[in-house]
């Protein structure tokens, strides 16, 4: 069996793991460490990785912003900023039709913006807009399917824990990278809004209708939002001004967002440890997958398959949109049974270099942002479909009086408005862009 080969016989490998329940970095470690060994014939190798690959990956400067990050979100949710920007939504937008899972969606695109992490972001603002959704007479299908796909936007609306991790991998400005995200979350959000408005008028019994706020209720709800921005301009405004790296600035929203919760009284020394415990717990699952990734990399390198994969897709002469094409559907089916980030980390490796390949019309650096925006979103999609939907599980747990089949068959809408959203960005990519153009 040549090295090619074995490169070949890694997936079905990998994924056989993967359906077996075997940890997704503990299948790609295992994986790495017996092709790594059947290339070389030697254990010698897989000693010397074992060594140095820790010590490698996880000193880069880069990763420490991924628990800044989580930090971030986990005291933003101290400090109340979840109900605060919930309320200021749902006092402007709870009157119209649909108006309180409008309310939520915007709700979770101002907490994403804070906190980077899809999980989080559902988990959180499930807590927060749930109660509110029933209490108004929303269907749990419509409430849960909203929730799980605004949710969504946490890791597309910079700052993002993913896009942090496919810069790394593929060398590029992180900062260039959160501005070319801007324009697509807001897009998403966006679409959202129309699928949540079009869904209520389908079935006009899926909700109820609030009463009108005063204007006093609105503009006193949206003074409270005030710690929000506030966060939010200085970590992304601060990167795009180049007055903090992207590190920096996760370690001066992770203060601010701690100082708010102190000041609105939600930090204690319990919370605090929990906060710190549960951010050691999130990063040190997120490392071990770059781990587990790294070593199977290296072996995908060692069997040449990525360079093998490029040359042979260059030689065909396929059209570049077609190869595109079917890149994304790859993602859309991988997505239905693996989670955002070993995506991620598992096929980056491989599609990049023969995507670099392929020519767009792009500078290599603009085809980098603009891929990984379109990765980005069709990962996102991954995250709120069946039957391995990240988020429609966490969501469920929430709501778990409504039949996970009413959340899959509602869903549907808002994974055909992403659906919608990748074909206008993948057909337009000025439209990512654009704001990278203005300011860099």
């Amino acid at each position: 069996m040549t090295n090619l080969e074995i490169g070949l016989w890694s997936f079905p490998a990998l994924l056989l793991l993967i359906f077996l329940r075997v940890p997704i970095g503990l299948a790609m470690l295992l994986v790495g460490m017996v092709g790594n060994y059947l290339i070389s014939g030697t254990t010698l190798m897989i000693l010397s990785q074992l060594k140095t690959l820790p010590y490698s990956t996880f000193s880069s400067y880069s990763l420490s912003i991924v628990p800044l990050f989580l930090l971030m979100g986990q005291f933003a949710t101290l400090g109340g900023m979840s109900q605060a920007l919930f309320r200021a939504a749902e006092t402007w937008l709870g009157h119209r039709k649909g108006g309180i899972a409008m309310a939520s969606v915007g709700a979770c695109a101002g907490f994403g913006a804070i906190c980077g992490s899809s999980l989080a972001t559902a988990a959180t603002m499930g807590q927060v807009a749930l109660p509110e959704l029933k209490r108004y007479g929303y269907s749990g299908a419509l409430a849960t399917a909203t929730l799980a796909a605004g949710g969504t936007l946490g890791i597309l609306i910079p700052p993002s824990v993913i896009l942090v991790i496919y810069a790394i991998l593929t060398e590029q400005n992180i900062a260039k990278l959160f501005v070319a995200a801007v324009i697509p979350g807001l897009l998403a959000a966006l679409g959202y809004l129309i699928t949540i408005a079009v869904y209520v008028r389908l079935r006009p019994k899926s909700y109820q209708l609030r009463e009108r706020a005063p204007y006093v209720e609105r503009f006193r709800a949206l003074v409270a939002v005030w710690p929000v921005l506030l966060v939010f301009i200085a970590v992304v405004g601060g990167i795009y001004q180049g007055i903090f790296t992207p590190t920096e600035a996760a370690a001066v929203g992770a203060f601010g967002t701690g100082l708010i919760a102190i000041v609105n009284g939600g930090m204690t020394l319990t919370s605090l440890k929990q906060s710190l415990l549960a951010t050691a717990s999130a990063t040190a699952m997120i490392f071990f997958i770059v781990f587990g990734a790294a070593v199977y990399n290296s072996f995908l390198a060692l069997s040449q398959l990525p360079q093998e994969a490029a040359l042979f897709v260059t030689q065909q002469g396929l059209s570049p949109w077609l190869v595109l094409a079917c890149i994304l559907v790859i993602y859309l089916i991988f997505g239905c049974v693996m989670d955002s980030l070993s995506m991620i980390l598992l096929t980056i490796p491989i599609f990049f270099p023969v995507m670099t390949a392929l020519d767009f019309g792009l500078t290599q650096e603009e085809f980098a942002l603009w891929f990984g925006v379109l990765v980005l979103i069709v990962v996102e999609v991954g995250l709120i479909t069946p039957p391995v939907g990240m988020n429609l599980f966490v969501i469920n747990k929430l709501s778990s009086e409504t039949p996970l089949g009413h959340t899959y068959r509602a869903v549907s809408a808002f994974v055909l408005s992403d659906i919608i959203r990748v074909v206008i960005l993948a057909a337009f990519p000025f439209i990512t862009l654009f704001a990278v153009r203005q300011l860099f």
